[in-house]
């Protein structure tokens, strides 16, 4: 079972930014992705008028290379 939490990362540490439902003194696996909104912001215009869906394909191509 996973669950997307947003979270902002402040002095070493990751706060939720909204209520969260897990269990108190269990572990957990976490998975950091960057918010695709901030990185096609950050990078419009440089690949022409490319679509999220091929942005997303480029950004998870480059994390497997």
């Amino acid at each position: 079972m996973y669950k997307v939490i947003r979270v902002r990362y402040e002095k070493g540490v990751l706060r939720p930014l909204g209520s969260i439902d897990l269990e108190e003194g269990k572990e957990y696996k976490v998975i950091v992705e960057r918010d695709i909104d901030e990185l096609i912001k950050k990078y419009r215009g440089i690949l022409g008028k490319s679509s999220i869906e091929e942005f997303q394909e480029l950004e998870e191509e480059a994390q497997v290379q």
